[in-house]
């Protein structure tokens, strides 16, 4: 008797090992439970971290001083800073028209790949290298491609009689512009590619031979078949990559830091500087929360588009 009643007591009473048992049987309170261990970490490297984004937006802090509250000057100032509008103009460009051409590029490959030839295992491989590869050295390499004094471009260029002197890639605003995207596109691509190709590989071959028949050309069968059964999943991929695109840094910052004069900052490369490089923490966090009312529409977006798709 003495062991049963230290068993119980260990345990707690009867009415609280009935309401654990039955807690533990429900199927939602064991899902919690289990991704608890995930909850908490992104609520210790994420949630806090854009909560003190966010609180460091409205003070003065600087390195080596406390920062004190002063609500949205922080955002005003940056309102009237002309570097501060260059910065949001290259943003923008740098997003839209690397997606564009990553979302184009991105599809076109997806249906070659999709066919059946010779090599297309080891075509698929090499497409997909540009995206395993870390961004630091891709951008290394796309730095030494650039280089005014030992660019492969424009040494490749010269031998083969098209041009007679090096191209100014780097020193040039809108070349310095142009050279990231292509870069970023580069490396980008192959996320289309092998997502679509994923979506590409689960239409069923039924649908585009009952088009044939009914007499429908290669772009009727991709127009009427092959992009609407896609769109989810490339609405998904656009989403995705608009957001790293947007958010952006490794890439610029190795190639061109930002120069030249500026003229290629983008939000994550000029939050970095001013936060980092100037020591103005409070400045640095105000201008990198300019990125989420976009973040956050995109994702809005993509979220109302897939519920009108269901």
């Amino acid at each position: 008797m003495d062991a049963v009643g230290a068993t119980e007591q260990d345990f707690g009473p009867p009415s609280l090992r009935k309401r654990l048992s039955s807690a533990l049987e429900n199927p939602t309170f064991l899902g919690f439970l289990f991704v608890a261990p995930a909850e908490l970490l992104l609520l210790i490297f994420l949630a806090y971290p854009l909560l003190l984004g966010l609180w460091l937006g409205l003070t003065d802090t600087i390195v080596g001083r406390e920062g004190h509250y002063i609500g949205l000057e922080n955002y005003i100032s940056l309102v009237h800073d002309a570097s501060f509008w260059l910065t949001v103009f290259n943003t923008f460009l740098y997003t839209i028209v690397a997606v564009f051409l990553k979302l184009v590029l991105g599809v076109g490959l997806a249906v070659v790949l999709n066919r059946d030839f010779k090599g297309k295992g080891l075509m698929r491989a090499i497409v997909l290298l540009p995206w395993i590869i870390p961004t630091a050295l891709s951008a290394i390499c796309f730095w030494w491609l650039y280089d005014s004094t030992f660019s492969g471009i424009s040494w490749t260029l010269i031998k083969l009689g098209l041009m007679d002197h090096r191209i100014n890639f780097l020193g040039d605003a809108w070349n310095a512009r142009f050279s990231l995207i292509a870069a970023n596109i580069w490396r980008g691509v192959p996320f289309f590619t092998i997502g679509l190709l994923a979506g590409l590989q689960t239409i069923n071959p039924d649908l585009y031979e009952a088009a044939e028949i009914d007499g429908a050309g290669s772009w009727a069968r991709f127009r009427k078949i092959t992009l609407p059964l896609l769109m989810p999943l490339l609405t998904v991929v656009t989403v995705f990559s608009t957001i790293w695109t947007f958010a952006d840094f490794q890439l610029v910052w190795v190639i061109t830091r930002g120069g030249p004069a500026g003229a290629t900052h983008i939000f994550g490369t000029l939050s970095f500087q001013r936060a980092m490089s100037g020591g103005h923490f409070g400045e640095g966090a105000a201008i990198s929360n300019f990125m989420l009312p976009i973040l956050v529409a995109c994702v809005l977006i993509a979220f109302i588009f897939l519920r009108k798709e269901d």
